[in-house]
């Protein structure tokens, strides 16, 4: 694995689309992804997005009535379809204040994976998902990835905010 966020981390280079895919990292915002990219994050299966890159998400795509009237519990994938995009919300947990597990993320994703199929998604961005406030380690995180996506068809894009606007971002927590 690469420390440079702007090294590709995986690549595989085969002719057939089924066998081309990539996770590739980027220093920069998620939301600076091309608009046409579907994005995706981790949330709790009450909905509640009140901290992290969750509140970002609710204030720029709303949608939370509709989230939780799709039901999706932990281990599943709530999906908002907005203008050129699908959002996906990855439920990993029950509470907003649990902690999700390696299983509920991979399960999660593989629910993400299935839905992208079936809807000609070749593209996603996301945030170094469950790393944040959910404290999983994204060495394993990134291995869930890569087998998840591996052979699929569909590229992942990680974004990783550059370390000044990170340190930021802290600043204005502890005030």
């Amino acid at each position: 694995m690469s420390s440079d966020p702007q090294e590709a981390v995986c690549s595989d280079t085969a002719q057939s689309a089924e066998d081309s895919w990539s996770v590739d990292h980027v220093s920069a915002d998620l939301f600076s992804c091309p608009d046409d990219e579907a994005l995706a994050h981790c949330i709790s299966a009450d909905c509640d997005m009140g901290a992290g890159i969750a509140v970002t998400f609710r204030k720029k795509y709303s949608g939370v009535e509709e989230l939780k009237g799709q039901e999706k519990m932990p281990g599943q994938c709530a999906v908002l379809r907005r203008s050129r995009r699908f959002v996906y919300y990855l439920v990993t947990k029950r509470k907003f204040n649990d902690k999700p597990t390696y299983q509920t993320l991979q399960r999660s994703l593989e629910d993400m994976k299935s839905h992208c199929k079936l809807n000609g998604v070749t593209r996603i961005s996301m945030p170094r998902i469950g790393c944040g406030l959910d404290r999983l380690k994204w060495e394993k995180v990134s291995e869930i990835l890569e087998q998840v996506f591996k052979n699929t068809g569909i590229s992942v894009t990680v974004y990783s905010l550059p370390a000044a606007k990170t340190t930021a971002m802290k600043r204005r927590l502890h005030k």
